[in-house]
């Protein structure tokens, strides 16, 4: 990555704000975010999936953005692949129930159950 950088075309809306560098921190802090979701108690993880939406779409909307400006006509290939293999997913995964994990009989008896 630090001697051949990837290629930025498709990229232009967001190296106009920031360098790339930069823009790999919001993925870095996003997986973090959702990895420290995946531990709460089943119900209280929706911030990891939030979270885990944010970088995926943050890159659709630049490759549509380079699209719709002329930039770069592949871009809405990657978008679509962004927002299916990325988004779509996410989203799916967010609706799949979730079961809590019943306390060990011991625990329950202590408590009285």
């Amino acid at each position: 990555m630090i001697v051949d950088p990837p290629q930025t075309a498709g990229l232009g809306l967001l190296t106009r704000i920031a360098p790339l560098h930069c823009w790999a921190w919001l993925w870095v802090i996003a997986g973090v975010v959702t990895m420290a979701s995946a531990f709460l108690q089943v119900g209280r993880d929706r911030f990891g999936f939030v979270a885990a939406l944010v970088p995926p779409s943050v890159w659709a909307i630049a490759y549509l953005a380079a699209v719709m400006a002329g930039e770069y006509s592949r871009g809405a290939y990657v978008a679509i692949w962004y927002l299916t293999s990325h988004v779509g997913v996410i989203m799916w995964a967010a609706t799949v129930p979730e079961h809590s994990v019943p306390k060990p009989p011991s625990a329950r008896r202590a408590e009285g159950g």
